[in-house]
């Protein structure tokens, strides 16, 4: 088949080099993400060093970027973490359509953040899903999925790198194959299960000690490495990571206050319970050990 991939990061060119290797199938064009500020775009770096042709439209939705899609002729494109919006004119274009990763178990956390979420909701497992894109938001037939067991310690970054990330590159080629089989599955999914939660950001993740351990552990760890649990003290920002649950007991420690500090890191109490926070972050500055961020026992976090 003739093969065009939309993508960005690490993942992005992970899906590229394991297309590349197949033999059978022919790459006709890279659609990555625009460069940072500071930094060359994976994808793009890698389509470019392989010698594909490679295209960094500000957004898909732009004519030019559909025409010069719709000039390749493509029989298949993969979308590979795409987080801008992909017109119909483009999912619709190659003759054996369009399939798409997700992080999720759909229809379970359709939206940007599935993986946050899934952490943070106290999900014991989640997986991915291959599906064919429509109009909608994460709405289309599944092709393929498949799960993994969330640990009680993972953290978004465990979770992704350490089984999603790979699993999924597996997935699409995987699921490449059954498109080209002519044997690939179109499930629709079920409506009345489904969820669906925006971006988990800045404010969906500052933290209430006043709530059990169990949860606050939950989103500390269902922010981390982004964007980072955080409250405040003295006025500062301060970001949390590497949490575990310290004690589900009951105590008459305020919710918020260092209650213990040694060189694993420093107890918060909770509305029942506690956690301890291996790591943290202080404003803009770089990660510490939490021992080592200057705070003391009986610091209240707001």
């Amino acid at each position: 088949m003739k093969i065009a991939l939309i993508g960005q990061s690490a993942f992005g060119k992970a899906v590229l080099e394991a297309l590349a290797a197949r033999a059978e199938h022919e790459i006709v064009g890279i659609f990555a993400a625009p460069d940072r500020s500071r930094s060359r775009e994976p994808l793009a770096t890698a389509a470019e060093d392989m010698n594909f042709p490679v295209w960094q439209f500000k957004r898909m939705r732009d004519q030019e970027c559909i025409d010069v899609f719709q000039s390749l002729n493509a029989d298949l494109c993969v979308m590979a973490y795409v987080t801008d919006i992909v017109p119909n004119e483009i999912i619709n274009s190659p003759t054996q359509g369009t399939i798409q990763y997700h992080p999720s178990l759909l229809p379970l956390h359709r939206g940007p953040s599935s993986i946050n979420w899934a952490i943070i909701q106290g999900d014991t497992e989640t997986g991915l899903s291959i599906f064919w894109p429509d109009e909608g938001l994460d709405t289309g037939p599944i092709l393929l999925q498949k799960k993994v067991d969330i640990a009680s310690e993972d953290s978004v970054g465990s979770l992704y790198f350490n089984h999603l990330f790979p699993m999924g590159v597996e997935a699409i080629i995987e699921s490449v194959d059954l498109v080209a089989a002519s044997n690939a599955p179109k499930t629709i999914q079920d409506e009345s299960a489904a969820t669906y939660e925006g971006w988990c950001g800045a404010k969906e993740a500052h933290i209430d000690w006043s709530k059990g351990a169990t949860e606050v552990h939950n989103l500390i760890r269902g922010c981390d490495p982004q964007p980072g649990a955080w409250s405040t003290l003295n006025d500062q920002k301060v970001a949390f990571f590497g949490s575990k649950i310290a004690s589900l007991d009951k105590s008459d420690t305020q919710p918020g206050t260092i209650s213990d500090i040694d060189d694993a890191g420093m107890t918060i109490a909770c509305g029942v319970g506690s956690v301890k926070i291996r790591r943290g972050r202080i404003e803009r500055g770089p990660k510490s050990n939490a021992a080592d961020l200057g705070l003391s026992l009986g610091n209240r976090f707001s």
